[in-house]
């Protein structure tokens, strides 16, 4: 894991194989304190990321639902 985009530009499945890669290497060990800490860190980052998203395409839906329900 070289230089990594920032995790506030990345799309969902980005995020989400990203957050994939950094549990491997996380489960895998093998890694010092300081990397192992830097993994836990982008990975949150890349969790909350993947939530933000989810969170933005349930208010999408939502709003899609609504506005059929209103025109019925």
């Amino acid at each position: 894991m070289n230089e990594r985009p920032a995790v506030e530009g990345l799309g969902y499945e980005q995020a989400r194989d990203e957050l994939a890669e950094v549990v491997r290497a996380l489960e895998a060990g093998g890694l010092g304190l300081n990397e192992s800490v830097a993994l836990w860190e982008r990975g949150e980052a890349l969790a909350r990321r993947c939530e933000e998203q989810l969170a933005g395409a349930r208010e999408r839906v939502q709003k899609v639902l609504d506005e059929a329900e209103s025109s019925d």
